[in-house]
């Protein structure tokens, strides 16, 4: 039985309308050691370019999770996964943490 293969996401951002102001903020961290964050999103990256990484991450784990389905003794293929998981979540928590907070509130009212 062939293995299907995903569709690679849409990545054209040509017609986004997105606020050039709205950028990462670099509050969302993963992967501990020791309580202690490895990793972090960067700070200052345009949302629209944050959330295409997010979707080319996922697209690897979609790719990975379905050979994992198909193949046997496919633990690498599993725990790569996991891993752009966990990769791809914290940009989409760092971007809605940013959106959660837009527009900002204008001083006095």
């Amino acid at each position: 039985m062939p293995k299907p293969t995903p569709n690679p996401p849409n990545t054209d951002t040509s017609s986004s309308h997105e606020d050039p102001r709205l950028t990462t903020i670099g509050l969302t961290s993963f992967h501990y050691c020791h309580n202690q964050p490895l990793f972090r999103v960067n700070r200052g990256v345009p949302l629209a370019d944050a959330l295409e990484q997010a979707s080319d991450l996922l697209y690897l784990v979609k790719s990975l999770t379905v050979d994992a389905a198909y193949s046997k003794g496919s633990d690498r293929h599993a725990w790569a996964a996991h891993h752009l998981t966990s990769m791809s979540k914290v940009v989409v928590d760092d971007v809605q943490k940013v959106l959660s907070r837009w527009p900002p509130m204008k001083a006095g009212g």
